[in-house]
């Protein structure tokens, strides 16, 4: 089996589509395909930008070209689908993205109750965060804030570690916000934007009332999300194949 071949098999197991990061975990499976350099990788990369085959969805995200009519919405919205809708699949994309990395990097991951339900690759996001109810880790009203945080990261002791927002066209102000009332825990605070929205964080956060977590809170773009998504299952994959995990 030529290279080329188990990336599609592995895509229309699948679906038809796949992000970079599982096809990482699963290509190299594939039993009778010999991949006889040092950078499978890279391979797999160089592979699924073959327009002839494959087409891009969004970043990270990759499907098979026969299979463009057969993908379910969230997974490639339609025009006919009204903007808010596409929107709402682009975000959860987006948190599902997190929360697997959350998950491979050994976090407790949380996703607010309006969103369990919504789908990320075919999954619920309730089936693949292993928090279902926000820990009691401070005062109630600052419990209640933290539910509405699109992505929450908790550590061995139920503590919030890391906390992401996804901000695609609504006001990045209002997530630092949220982020101030979290101030008092040693927590990371993640904008997740288009790269072209970095400004306006950069803008905002220079606020005098974005003071104290201004060293805390770092901007990451969709493309670099996708990038660590894909390198974390990579690293996961090398590490599994030596024994480790």
């Amino acid at each position: 089996m030529k290279q080329y071949e188990a990336v599609i098999k592995v895509m229309e197991a699948n679906g038809g589509y796949a992000t970079l990061g599982f096809l990482n975990q699963e290509v190299l499976k594939v039993e009778g395909c010999e991949w006889q350099t040092k950078t499978p990788f890279a391979s797999i990369r160089r592979i699924v930008q073959d327009e002839r085959l494959f087409f891009k969805i969004r970043p990270g995200l990759w499907a098979l070209k026969s299979y463009k009519n057969k993908l379910p919405p969230e997974i490639l919205p339609t025009n006919e689908q009204p903007k808010a809708k596409q929107e709402e699949y682009n975000h959860t994309y987006y948190q599902g993205l997190l929360v697997e990395i959350g998950n491979l990097r050994k976090h407790k991951t949380f996703v607010p109750n309006q969103d369990k339900n919504k789908l990320f690759l075919g999954k619920r996001l309730c089936d693949i965060t292993t928090v279902s109810d926000m820990y009691d880790f401070g005062y109630k009203h600052i419990v209640q804030r933290a539910k509405t945080i699109d992505v929450a990261w908790f550590n061995e002791r139920d503590m919030p570690a890391n906390l992401f927002e996804i901000e695609h066209s609504t006001d990045i102000q209002n997530s630092l916000v949220k982020f101030v009332e979290l101030q008092d825990f040693y927590t990371h605070f993640f904008i997740v934007a288009d790269t072209a929205r970095k400004r306006e964080y950069e803008q905002k956060l220079g606020y005098a009332a974005f003071t104290a977590i201004r060293d805390r809170s770092k901007f990451m773009s969709y493309d670099q999300l996708s990038e660590w998504h894909t390198n974390t299952y990579k690293t996961a994959s090398i590490e599994s194949s030596i024994g480790i995990l």
